[in-house]
Parts: structure tokens; sequence; C-alpha cells
């Protein structure tokens, strides 16, 4: 035992260090990409040196707010993606399963419809505004999921995958109702927000987003046990002593805020919540303590990759990241479908 635990620390940290380096590889690529590619010198001079070229504004206000936010969006969702699904014993749940990119695409749409465009104009407090309807959206169709799994005090995971089923489909036909009523201008702002799209970050998203990451992520991890322990059958967990539904609504909890947190800022983003924890499972096993690291290192470098080549396909508009990730998931998601069918 002790020596498969030393193999599994080893790979694991090997595997660690290799996506760190492909994370700094794409970092590096990311700030040099965009609507002007920027020179590898220049990009020195303006970490380092006396900024020729100018490019200090470039990088520092719009592309490294972007790519730090990718990067935390990326890891926040993933890990809440694998959360999920081992909660609900699901293989191809993610996010969505517990209605919180619909609750949060309709309290946007919502709030858009009902004041007329005012959750886009600048400051600091209206910067939050968008985002802080997005979060009680979330949370309100999370809890509305839960409440209605509910049964005999305990949630079984096949009634929480189907509520959520359910509660995503009337969200979604009221947000379309809405979008249908909304004026042009309105519509095209909720849709590019729908379709998951980090352009228009700043320090401060990345600064919340940071804060909720720094709480949540080495929270999830530090209960990797009990996810390790929920793959037994229930009356089994029961017998070891284990307070099941205290510490299923414990992770849930935490899988809601991480998703609702990402989905805040970054509208919403699909598959990603998927693919990231079956990859992470594929190369490390089922341990959580391991599996939930490189699920978030691995989110990381998939949303930063969708970010960077949504960038350089359409330089002049720059595809939404959401698009770019269910184009890149879509064929994934079939190909797990049909394997666990």
């Amino acid at each position: 035992m002790e020596k498969r635990l030393a193999t599994d620390k080893r790979k694991f940290s090997m595997l660690c260090a290799v996506l760190l380096v492909l994370l700094a590889v794409l970092f590096f690529a990311s700030i040099r990409t965009g609507t002007m590619n920027i020179p590898f010198p220049q990009i020195w001079s303006a970490f380092f040196g006396s900024d020729v070229g100018n490019q200090r504004m470039t990088l520092f206000e719009f592309r490294l707010p972007r790519i730090v936010l990718a990067m935390l969006i990326g890891a926040g969702i993933a890990v809440s993606g694998g959360i999920l699904q081992s909660i609900s014993r699901n293989p191809l749940a993610d996010p969505g399963i517990i209605g919180v990119n619909a609750g949060a695409s309709f309290s946007v749409v919502l709030y858009t419809f009902f004041f007329k465009g005012t959750a886009f104009l600048s400051g600091v407090v209206s910067v939050f505004v968008m985002p802080f309807f997005a979060l009680t959206g979330a949370f309100f169709s999370a809890v509305l999921v839960y409440l209605l799994a509910k049964k005999g005090g305990s949630v079984a995971p096949a009634r929480l995958v189907l509520t959520g089923i359910g509660l995503n489909a009337a969200f979604n036909a009221a947000t379309t109702v809405l979008q249908m009523k909304m004026d042009p201008q309105d519509f095209t702002k909720t849709l590019t927000w729908i379709s998951g799209s980090i352009w228009a970050t700043n320090w401060d998203y990345v600064l919340v987003t940071l804060a909720w990451m720094v709480v949540l992520l080495p929270f999830a991890v530090y209960k990797a046990r009990y996810l390790n322990i929920m793959r037994l059958e229930e009356p089994v967990i029961t017998g070891l002593g284990v307070p099941l539904e205290k510490e299923r609504l414990k992770l849930l909890g935490t899988a809601v805020g991480l998703a609702g947190c990402c989905v805040a800022v970054g509208g919403g983003i699909t598959f990603l919540g998927l693919i990231a924890p079956h990859i992470a499972r594929g190369i490390m096993g089922t341990k959580h303590e391991f599996s939930l690291p490189l699920t978030a290192l691995i989110g990381a470098n998939i949303l930063l990759l969708a970010d960077t080549v949504g960038r350089v396909v359409m330089p002049s508009m720059e595809l939404p990241v959401g698009i770019v990730i269910s184009i890149l998931g879509a064929p994934y998601f079939i190909f797990l479908l049909m394997r666990t069918a």
C-alpha cells in the first residue's frame, strides 16, 4: 500500500509539473496573441524594462487580467464538475446539471430586460451589478434543484440529476421568451454573455474571482476523502459512520460556489466541467486528493487554450470562449456517451 501511494505521489508530481509547464507556454502564447501581435522583446521590455513600443497598458490592462481570469475560471468550473460527477455518480454531469448556467442566464436576461442595459454602464460599483445578478440566479437555481430533489430527508443522486434537467428546461424557456421581447442591442449583449465571454474583463473581476478560488479550491481538496467514500453504496457509507447528507450538502455548496462565481464573470461556459475531470481521472485514477488538483490545472489549460484560439481564428471580432469550448467539447461528449452507454 505504501509503495503504491509513493508511486501515485511521484506520478502526481510529474503530471503537475508537465501541466504547469504547458500552462506557462500557453500564457506566453496568449499574452503575445491578439488583434495586434506583440513581439517577445517588447513584452519583456514592458514587464521589466523601459516599455519599448509602449505596450505596457495593452498587456497590463487588457491581456493580463483576461489570461489570469481564464485560468481561474477554467480551474473553478473543472473542479465543480469533478465534485458534481462524484456526488451524482453520473460521469456525464457538469455544473449545468444543477441549473447553475440556466439560472445565471435567466437572471442576467431578466435584469437586462427590465433595466434596459444599465448593467453595462461604467463605474466601480456597476461593474459588479451583472455578475451579482448572475451569481444570485445560479445559487437560487441550485437551491431550488436541491429542495425539489429532496425526499425523506435525503437527496438521491438520480433524482438530483432529473430535477436539474427539468429546471434547466424551464429556465431556458423563460430566458428565450424574454430575449424575444428585448431590444436588438440588449439581445446581442446578453447572447454574447450566455455564449461565454471574458473579453470585457478587468482586475476587479480577477480579484473577486481569486477570493472565491482561494477559499473554495483548497476546501474541495480537503474534502476529497469524502468524495472517495461517496463511490460506495449508501448503506456502506452510513455503516462507516460518515454523515452522508451533511457532507454531500457541503460539497454541493462548494461546487455551486465555484461554478456560480465563474459563470457570473465568464458567462455560460459548457462542457469544461465535463471534459477536465474525465481527463484527470483517465491519467491519474479516481483518488480525488490527486485528481482534483489535476482537474484544476487541466481546466485552466483548456480554457486558456480556447480563449487563445478564439482570438487567433477571428481576430477582428473574437469568438466567445464558450463557443470554442463547445466546439472542442461536443465530440468528446459524444465519445463519452458512447463509451458509457
